[in-house]
């Protein structure tokens, strides 16, 4: 048989399922809508197969199918998750759940459809009022004792898409062997009727305002210089939530800590899941911060801030030396993080030898070399903070969590949340532009002299995009043939190491020694190191369709005055990079 034509036999008989008893007339006209239409590429997308679980949870394209955010996936997810929950709690009197949403068309009904099925199954719901940053969600699950949790949200992704965060009793999203056992509950469910949807009011107890305050107090607890923000209460700060959840928090926050003087980009405060003003609300893209940008300009801001529409990223945007302004980028903002925090607490006297950071494995190895001049203890996670967290979970109770974030706009202050916020990262980056201009120094130049103390790096992500069936195999294909057909150089510098995370086998090249890493389980990365330096990072992404590289080259500054060289040499030798792997 023609696999093209397996395959829409085998899709049309999936999406026929779907217009029974049980799916609403809504859906079913959708779907028929697929099967009568003479291009199938949209009902193949739709039903070839089942949305599952990645490193950030459900994440898809919104409309009627199996692989597509819905009612019924959301509901079958979490009539899944609330089986799992009766396994693994049966002795408890009664389990309860957080759930929350984001911005996004459809966020609130699939926020009331995942509360309606948990309470169906008498289990106690938490429900937001409203939409609230992810962070919150986290904070919110340890501090009334929940045992899970749920946030509908698709973080920073392009306005068609939403997706379902699932969290488990320590305010972090889900990993082993929970992740595999709730797939394995969800696919034991065949549709509507079994799922209970029949939502129970008594079971759903509504949140909001007390928690706010909570958070935002626990968040307040973190400043290392409150001092140092009542003398520069009148920093110009220019914040944006794109269209998200932070403008509900973040500039709470910042006039919690003191800060007196934030600027709004009024026509982005407005919650919006078509995002209006953007091509895509992502705070990595310089046009999603153009807005903001040009309200700096016109006030003379000292700094520009961010979020994405969840608000667990950060963006951000100082001025160079020229003074016109330019974005940090995810591995800049971890590093300055970090740095603060680690030198603040050495100068509060607050180290006791038994502090630790946490990055993930893309994310610059310049950390490390300021965790090593701090004498701190670093450790290497994978991608997603539900690894950071894992390692927090680890260590609890014999070491103390300082910080930790990934190159990918997420940061992580405190231990009582257990995934990335922004809404703590913002606040402490105010903070940190406060004192340094405390010690006369502009933002730019404390970036430049964290380099000069710990080395010059320079990383760029680059994202290749396959979308559908095609393009996942043509991903599956690429990794293969890195894996099978190793660069012996890059950019002219020797390959001398090669760390496969899929079989945990890290090799020296020169001797073909092969070492085993320790990591919790394996996962589908695979970097290459030279003897310059240089590290490249390849992994095809979670929860969207691409495949990721990330590049860090190295070098050293002389001065202050030599970062423009060290700049123009990291471009030149970038640029011979991506010619080398062919992309």
């Amino acid at each position: 048989m023609d696999t093209n034509k397996e395959l829409i036999e085998q899709v049309t008989a999936k999406a026929q399922a779907w217009l029974t008893d049980g799916y609403d007339a809504e859906t079913q006209a959708e779907v028929r809508r697929m099967l009568e239409s003479a291009d199938k590429t949209d009902l193949i997308e739709s039903f070839y197969k089942d949305l599952e679980f990645g490193t950030g949870g459900l994440r898809g394209i919104m409309g009627a199918g199996s692989n597509r955010m819905n009612i019924y996936t959301v509901a079958a997810a979490t009539q899944g998750l609330a089986n799992y929950l009766h396994e693994c709690f049966r002795d408890l009197p009664q389990i309860s759940v957080a759930v929350c949403h984001d911005v996004r068309n459809n966020s609130r009904k699939f926020a009331e459809v995942v509360a309606d099925v948990f309470s169906a199954n008498d289990i106690h719901v938490y429900l937001f009022d409203n939409f609230r940053p992810t962070p919150e969600l986290s904070f919110a699950i340890r501090e009334l004792g929940c045992q899970s949790g749920v946030n509908i949200t698709a973080s920073h992704n392009p306005k068609e898409y939403n997706g379902y965060k699932a969290y488990w009793s320590d305010g972090a999203q889900i990993i082993a062997p929970h992740d595999v056992n709730i797939i394995a509950h969800v696919n034991r469910i065949h549709g509507p009727k079994d799922i209970k949807m029949t939502g129970k009011p008594e079971n759903i107890e509504l949140i909001g305002e007390e928690m706010d305050n909570k958070f935002l107090a626990a968040i307040k607890g973190l400043s290392l210089d409150p001092e140092v923000i009542k003398r520069h209460s009148d920093l110009k700060i220019v914040y944006t939530p794109i269209h998200g959840t932070g403008v509900k928090m973040i500039p709470a926050s910042l006039k919690n800590y003191g800060f007196t003087n934030i600027i709004h980009v009024p026509e982005q405060d407005i919650p919006d899941g078509n995002f209006s003003t953007v091509a895509s609300p992502n705070p990595e893209n310089p046009e999603a911060m153009a807005m903001a940008i040009a309200k700096a300009k016109e006030v003379g801001a000292d700094l520009v801030v961010a979020s994405d529409p969840d608000a667990d990223r950060i963006g951000c945007v100082i001025r160079d030396n020229n003074g016109e302004y330019q974005l940090v980028n995810g591995n800049q903002i971890v590093m300055i993080l970090l740095n603060y925090i680690m030198l603040r607490n050495r100068e509060l006297g607050n180290l006791k030898g038994n502090e630790f950071i946490v990055k993930t494995i893309v994310t610059t190895e310049t950390i490390k070399a300021i965790a090593d001049n701090q004498n701190i203890k670093m450790y290497d996670c994978y991608t997603g903070f539900k690894w950071i967290a894992s390692v927090i979970r680890d260590l609890e109770g014999t070491s103390r969590y300082l910080g930790g974030g990934e190159e990918s706009y997420g940061f992580l202050a405190e231990d009582f949340c257990r995934d990335k916020d922004s809404v703590s990262a913002i606040s402490l980056m105010a903070e940190i532009c406060a004192w340094a201009k405390d010690r006369g120094l502009d933002f730019n130049k404390m970036l430049q002299e964290i380099y000069l103390k710990n080395g010059y790096s320079h990383e760029v992500g680059i994202s290749v995009v396959r979308p559908g069936k095609s393009g996942a195999e043509e991903i599956v294909a690429m990794m293969k043939t890195f894996r099978e057909n190793p660069p012996k150089e890059i950019a002219g510098s020797p390959v001398v190491t090669i760390k496969d995370y899929s079989d945990l086998n890290c090799t020296d090249v020169a001797t073909g020694k092969l070492s085993k890493m320790d990591f919790p389980t394996t996962s589908n990365v695979l970097q290459y190191f030279t003897a310059d330096g240089t590290k490249v990072s390849i992994r095809p992404s979670g929860t969207e369709p691409k495949i990721k590289f990330y590049i860090e080259v190295h070098d050293k500054m002389k001065s202050l005055d030599d970062y423009a060289r060290c700049n123009e040499a990291a471009a030149v030798k970038i640029e011979t990079i991506k010619k080398d792997l062919g992309i």
